[in-house]
């Protein structure tokens, strides 16, 4: 479990499961596939098959050994509701989340349709923030199978924002994240993009967090969006 991370909206990653597969044109140059081969070079044992799916029992109790409340993003390096991970297993870390009231955990997923046909086998304690990844409006349909869940706090990460989502349906939705894509190849984010969906958000009294820009230097290009930095969260 790493109990720091760089990723601007948690504060450390959980990772019960690695490995993944390419679903949509987000995945295209995922971060995680990158880390996953050079952790597998290094002779990391949790990645010993690249980024082939992988259950790590072993990983299951690591948030009780956090004694400090923190915000914790789980499966940083898979998606937990891909279809290679059984629904036993899922149900064992929602049982972990919802023994450590202590924690907030933010899963996020792009296979919305799976968590749709499980939501109603999972617990929802009022800690799992359940978000899904939308990368383009040719996905939006993620939101409405996240919507119909019973996550207290439902929220969206739209990145890598790849194209403008104008007219989001933001009803039962209580945070957005947009972000650019960074790494090499990245793709543009055009500004008009981020502020149109900051302005929805605004409207519907949502709250919004803009994460980053993007682009091969991430640092350089900051993460500011129309004068100022927007780090809102649900509880804020």
């Amino acid at each position: 479990m790493t109990t720091q991370t760089k990723i601007e909206w948690t504060e450390a990653t959980w990772n019960p499961v690695t490995g993944c597969a390419k679903i949509s044109p987000g995945c295209k140059h995922c971060y995680a596939e990158r880390m996953a081969h050079r952790l597998c070079a290094m002779g990391q044992p949790n990645y010993a098959a690249g980024f082939d799916v992988a259950i790590h029992q072993h990983m299951l109790e690591a948030p009780l050994k956090i004694k400090r409340p923190t915000s914790i993003f789980v499966n940083s390096m898979s998606d937990m509701f891909h279809e290679k991970v059984p629904q036993d297993f899922i149900s064992s870390v929602f049982g972990v989340m919802r023994s450590t009231p202590r924690h907030r955990f933010q899963v996020l997923t792009k296979r919305a349709g799976r968590l749709a046909k499980m939501a109603g086998r999972l617990p929802w304690p009022e800690n799992v923030w359940m978000g899904v990844s939308v990368e383009n409006a040719d996905y939006t349909r993620r939101i409405d199978q996240l919507r119909n869940t019973g996550a207290k706090v439902k929220f969206l990460s739209l990145e890598p924002l790849l194209g403008p989502m104008p007219k989001l349906d933001l009803s039962n939705i209580d945070w957005v994240i947009v972000g650019g894509e960074s790494g090499p190849g990245a793709r543009p984010m055009k500004s008009e993009w981020a502020l149109d969906i900051r302005d929805q958000c605004l409207d519907a009294g949502v709250a919004f967090f803009f994460k980053q820009w993007g682009g091969w230097n991430k640092k350089k290009a900051g993460r500011t969006l129309d004068g100022r930095t927007w780090d809102q969260t649900p509880l804020s």
